[in-house]
């Protein structure tokens, strides 16, 4: 469950259920650089180029727009190793919660989204979380809707996001 990294005698990370915690004086980095790249390797992308944004620009998926996928299994097991990469990785949770919603019946569209995620993974394998040793315990929230575009439920889409200084912690 736990591995640590020692480098000359001090530990300077360890591992716990995959994600990486590196320690310093100015505080402690979370990341799953190891995790992505895992899940590159088994989705053969390895030598994919980069995505700037971890979904297309202007991207609409529906439940019923392309064909439906052969072996389904393949995208819920994609989606749900994203889900537990936005542990630390909250700037594909949008992506992924989006994802998340044609787990019934997954089709093409989706699996390219899917796949898009992990080009833009692949060009920030080593972004994570940051929580700094000196941080005012401030609490700081941020949301924002886009209201009723959901084409298939035609619903609001909520997000948000919460710092304790400048941590993210939610």
């Amino acid at each position: 469950l736990t591995h640590c990294i020692y480098n000359q005698g001090s530990r300077v990370g360890c591992y716990f259920l995959g994600i990486e915690i590196a320690r310093s004086p100015q505080g402690t980095f979370l990341n799953q650089r190891k995790y992505i790249l895992d899940i590159l390797k088994d989705a053969g992308m390895t030598g994919a180029k980069p995505a700037s944004f971890p979904l297309p620009k202007g991207l609409h998926l529906t439940v019923d727009t392309g064909e439906i996928l052969f072996d389904p299994s393949l995208y819920r097991r994609l989606v749900g190793r994203l889900l537990y990469l936005t542990l630390t990785r909250p700037d594909i949770s949008y992506s992924v919660q989006l994802l998340s919603q044609f787990l019934q019946q997954p089709r093409q569209p989706h699996y390219r989204a899917a796949l898009h995620v992990l080009r833009y993974l692949k060009g920030t394998t080593n972004k994570g979380l940051f929580y700094s040793k000196d941080n005012d315990l401030q609490l700081q929230t941020y949301n924002d809707a886009d209201w009723g575009t959901c084409r298939d439920s035609a619903r609001s889409l909520t997000g948000f996001c919460v710092f304790v200084g400048s941590s993210l912690i939610s």
